[in-house]
């Protein structure tokens, strides 16, 4: 790397003024005997990725570094340049930021789901078959009457994402397991483990709210009602992932750039906000398959006109992921690209902005689980010649020009900081 080869900030936003950086999350799968030996990205009907990544610079970017945590909260502060060994402290904080909840330096806040068990003590699923966020957060105004204090807060979130805070002295010295990567597993088999003596206490709370959550969810009339209609109860709390806050510099400390994020899933808000981002929430996003694409689209070009950057999540991939239901993460793959890609495309100069599309992570439909291999990425830029890539998936862009990308690399190059 020679001086050259390094913009400097000021030089390089005289020339590029915007940037998008586009998330489908969960999108990057393995080759599957279904689809006679492809992924879904090389199966899906996606023209307008397709056409970006023609015009763009193609590569592979290690999102996990090796052995840690495959959690999306790892996957995006990777995306945004920030060393998750460093900064990731548990999804519980990032979340907490979204949701406006106040932590103190000492408190350590766990993300909650509330989950579905099947009679036999298996994990059904880790979204309570999507509860809406109205009834969940009927349950866990009854957490906080059986197990609330002040030193223990439960605060409902959206459908089945909560958050538990612990105030007083406990630890989060803490393995959990995220219920999304065992689905079908005994729970009794992942119930939370101290990594330290002193972690005992606070482990012995887990295990307390674990199991006598289900003795008043399975009969709350909630649930009860669920039940009647054929819908999976949220007959489980999961508290996961325990942190506590961490200290970022903002995008504008790091790059004089100002952005915003755009997501229905509060660990990425909560990752804008830690990023000095401001949050757009758009209504009707859901974090599912019926989530508003239009309306991101929409709200991203609006945002251009503010921002210096835009960072745009669709979670709807994942979901499907996690379900195991390989149509409807191919039909997925297609909604991001007509009716999000396309739109954004219609409606912005391209000859004004850098574009940068990857999913954050694996998530095979075989395992359901994430996983931590390097994902596809492109990065179309006006400034620069494209290379030779002409599709956008796992096997074509592990030939571009960027090859393997870790740590800060992906976003210097989005930012035009550095160049391959």
């Amino acid at each position: 790397m020679t001086s050259k080869d390094i913009f400097s900030v000021k030089s390089f936003n005289l020339l590029i003024m915007k940037y998008i950086i586009l998330i489908m999350d969960g999108a990057g799968d393995k080759p599957l005997e279904k689809l006679g030996g492809r992924t879904p990205l090389q199966v899906a009907k996606k023209g307008n990725i397709d056409y970006l990544a023609e015009k763009g610079r193609c590569g592979l970017f290690r999102t996990i570094p090796e052995n840690f945590s495959t959690c999306s909260g790892v996957a995006n502060l990777s995306i945004l340049g920030y060393d998750p060994l460093r900064y990731f402290q548990g999804r519980g904080v990032l979340e907490a930021s979204a949701m406006g909840i106040y932590l103190e330096d000492t408190d350590i806040a766990f993300r909650c789901n509330t989950i579905c068990i099947t009679d036999d003590g298996r994990i059904k699923n880790h979204s309570a078959g999507h509860i809406s966020s109205e009834e969940a957060a009927i349950l866990i105004e009854e957490a906080n009457r059986y197990f609330g204090n002040q030193g223990v807060i439960f605060y409902p979130g959206v459908s089945y994402r909560h958050l538990l805070v612990l105030k007083e002295d406990y630890s989060s010295e803490i393995e959990c397991f995220p219920p999304h990567d065992y689905v079908g597993h005994f729970y009794k088999e992942l119930l939370p483990k101290p990594k330290k003596e002193e972690a005992f206490r606070t482990v012995e709370l887990l295990n307390k709210i674990i199991e006598e959550s289900r003795k008043f969810l399975d009969v709350h009339p909630v649930n009860l009602k669920r039940k009647r209609k054929g819908k999976d109860m949220a007959n489980m709390l999961w508290p996961w992932s325990p942190g506590r806050k961490p200290k970022m510099k903002t995008f504008v400390e790091r790059f004089g750039i100002k952005g915003a994020v755009i997501s229905a899933v509060n660990l990425i808000k909560g990752i804008g906000v830690y990023c000095g981002f401001d949050v757009i929430n758009v209504e009707g996003a859901t974090g599912l398959y019926n989530t508003n694409y239009e309306g991101k689209a929409d709200a991203c070009v609006k945002a251009l006109k503010k921002y210096d950057l835009v960072y745009v999540h669709v979670e709807a991939v994942d979901e499907a992921s996690h379900e195991g239901n390989l149509e409807l993460k191919i039909k997925c793959i297609e909604d991001f690209d007509k009716r999000l890609v396309g739109n954004i495309l219609t409606h912005i100069d391209m000859k004004e902005t850098t574009i940068a599309l990857l999913p954050d992570h694996y998530t095979p439909i075989d395992t359901g689980a994430h996983s931590s291999e390097p994902v596809p990425f492109f990065i179309y830029s006006p400034l620069l010649p494209p290379d030779s890539i002409k599709k956008f998936d796992e096997v074509s862009c592990s030939s571009g020009i960027y090859g393997l990308c870790e740590g800060e690399m992906l976003i210097n190059y989005i930012l035009g900081r550095r160049r391959e």
